[in-house]
C-alpha cells in the first residue's frame, strides 16, 4: 500500500482487521470496481443483442428473462405464474416501469397476456414463440461465451471458486448493516465529517 493509505490501514487495524485482510480488501475492491464498470455498461448483454441482431433494449431483455425465469437465476420462481407485479419484484423495478416495458414487448410480439390457470380473473404474462426464440438465443450466446472461458479451468478450480463466490456474494447483504467494531469506526468517521462541516 502507498503511504497515503497508512491512515486507512490504521483505521482497519483499530477495527481488528489485520494487514493481510486489509491488503486483500484493497485488492478485491480494485477488481470489483473494474468489474462493476464493465457490468454497469452491460458489455456482454449489448454485444449479444448486437451480434444476434435482436432489435430490443437491454431493459426489455431483462423483462423477457424475468418472464422466462431460468432456474439458475430465479430459483424460487419454478412453476410460478408471472404478472406485471412479478416482473417488478424479480427485477427490483417500479411497477409502472414494469408495466410500460411489458406493454412495449406485447405490442412488438415478444410477450402476450393469458388467463391465469389459478385465478381466471387474473391476467398473466407469457413469452410468445418470438420471445422464446430471443431468450434461448441470448442464453445460448451468454453460456457459449462463459463456457468457453471456464472450459480451461480444472474441476478443482471450479469447485473452489463457486462456493467462495457465493460466500463473497453474501457479504453485500452483511455490508448493508455493519456491526461490531466496524460500526464504531463508521460512527467516528461520520462524527469527524460532521465536525469538519460545522467548522467551515
Amino acid at each position: 500500500m502507498g503511504a497515503r493509505d497508512d491512515k486507512l490501514k490504521a483505521q482497519l487495524e483499530r477495527a481488528g482487521i489485520g494487514a493481510d485482510a486489509t491488503q486483500a480488501a484493497l485488492d478485491v475492491d480494485a477488481i470489483l470496481q473494474v468489474w462493476r464498470r464493465k457490468i454497469f455498461k452491460r458489455e456482454l448483454g449489448l454485444r449479444a443483442l448486437q451480434d444476434l441482431d435482436l432489435q430490443i433494449e437491454l431493459a426489455e431483455l431483462d423483462v423477457l428473462m424475468a418472464v422466462w425465469a431460468p432456474s439458475n437465476e430465479f430459483r424460487d420462481a419454478s412453476g410460478e405464474e408471472t404478472m406485471v407485479s412479478t416482473v417488478a419484484t424479480r427485477l427490483n423495478i417500479d411497477p409502472s416501469r414494469a408495466s410500460r416495458l411489458t406493454s412495449q414487448l406485447i405490442k412488438r410480439g415478444f410477450l402476450c397476456r393469458a388467463v391465469s390457470q389459478q385465478d381466471a380473473r387474473r391476467a398473466v404474462l407469457e413469452l410468445t414463440e418470438t420471445g422464446k426464440r430471443a431468450i434461448e438465443a441470448v442464453r445460448s450466446y451468454k453460456f457459449l461465451v462463459l463456457g468457453s472461458y471456464l472450459k480451461d479451468w480444472t474441476p478443482e478450480e471450479i469447485a473452489t471458486f463457486l462456493p467462495l463466490l457465493e460466500r463473497f456474494m453474501a457479504w453485500s447483504e452483511r455490508a448493508a448493516c455493519p456491526s461490531g467494531p466496524v460500526a464504531e469506526e463508521i460512527a467516528a468517521l461520520r462524527d469527524a465529517l460532521s465536525d469538519a462541516k460545522h467548522k467551515t
